[in-house]
């Protein structure tokens, strides 16, 4: 189309950019319900591959999603209703402690210990520069934690969001893909639906396999703390599953965080205990690197490992846990693009 008139031109312009500025601004406004979306999809994918398994098994496809959405229901109802008590009676135990913590913290006698045992740091100093901090941002500390209180019940309504959507998408799954593959051209449709299922079903193994992952650490974390005697094993290993749920950093974040639990004075562990806790972490990524997680993944998806670390940070930045979570499966999906559609298309020029 041609337009000679200059101000039929430019209005024509500003439209145009009118339009781009309210697509993105509403693609702005829309992206914590785009992200409930994506989380949900992504989780009904995981699912898949258990009611695909149940209908090898002669059950008809009404009745493995019900199977399986039965099973994750009564999952979730039984890590309530046995697991969360629990947790929270730990929880309340370690706020019992804390007031007795602060007070030991603020007396001269633990000062003096800590400044025995490390000389070369200036512990006085320290914690002038604490007080006087803490004193100096009380405002801006009071918010932040308001704001994260704000957060944490906005998570809590999120992820009671993703858990419905999770349910529906599962139960039209097919439905949904054999919607989608209406839109592509017929004469390309079949090698689509092809490459569709292809990464599909690696992005349901993954999802599996994370959480096969996480699941082997929580338990194993749980029995051997409780071994040991750690203090709240059933806190600590709920923050070892959860953390092992994100690729390549979560587990070792979660030892991290477990083990320097177990260092805090006045809680009921020794070093000894600290010790013994460290080497078993230590000693479980190790396994979980070179035993488990490519006995386990591989069959999952193939991806090289700089690819991994370089996904799992784009990921992350990007959209942070959720996107540290598929990283890795939307990179095993664009490898296997370029595989399988672009280079035999290069191939053939």
């Amino acid at each position: 189309m041609k337009i000679q008139n200059a101000f039929r031109l430019g209005l024509v312009g500003t439209l145009g950019v009118g339009l781009g500025l309210l697509i993105i601004n509403s693609i702005i406004s829309l992206s914590t319900i785009i992200t409930y979306i994506g989380a949900a999809l992504f989780l009904s994918l995981g699912l898949d591959p258990a009611v695909s398994w149940l209908e090898k098994k002669k059950f008809p496809r009404w009745a493995a999603i019900l199977t399986v959405l039965v099973a994750v229901l009564g999952g979730l109802t039984g890590v309530v209703f046995a697991i969360v008590p629990i947790v929270a009676d730990q929880i309340a135990n370690l706020s019992d402690r804390i007031p007795a913590l602060v007070r030991s913290v603020n007396s001269a006698t633990f000062l003096v210990d800590v400044q025995k045992q490390f000389p070369a740091l200036d512990v006085q100093a320290i914690v002038k520069s604490v007080t006087e901090y803490l004193g100096g941002n009380l405002t801006e500390i009071t918010g932040t934690i308001v704001a994260s209180g704000f957060a944490l019940v906005s998570g809590l309504f999120g992820g009671l969001i993703i858990l419905i959507l999770t349910l529906y998408f599962t139960a039209s799954l097919n439905t949904m893909k054999r919607a989608t593959y209406q839109l592509i051209p017929a004469s390309k449709r079949e090698r689509f639906a092809d490459l569709s299922e292809q990464i599909t079903t690696a992005v349901g193994r993954f999802i599996v396999g994370q959480g096969a992952l996480a699941a082997c650490n929580g338990v194993l974390s749980f029995i051997f703390l409780s071994i040991i005697g750690a203090p709240f094993p059933a806190l600590l290993a709920l923050i070892a599953f959860l953390f092992s749920l994100i690729p390549l950093v979560g587990t070792i974040t979660g030892s991290v965080l477990i083990v320097a639990t177990c260092m805090i004075p006045g809680i009921g562990s020794s070093w000894l205990t600290v010790l013994v806790a460290g080497i078993y972490y230590l000693v479980y990524m190790q396994i979980e690197a070179y035993v488990l997680s490519p006995n386990i993944m591989n069959r999952a998806v193939a991806v090289p490992g700089a690819v991994v670390v370089v996904a799992a940070l784009a990921g992350g930045s990007l959209l942070n846990i959720l996107g540290a979570l598929i990283a890795i499966p939307v990179a095993a999906s664009v490898i296997m693009i370029i595989k399988q559609v672009v280079i035999p298309r290069q191939n053939e020029l």
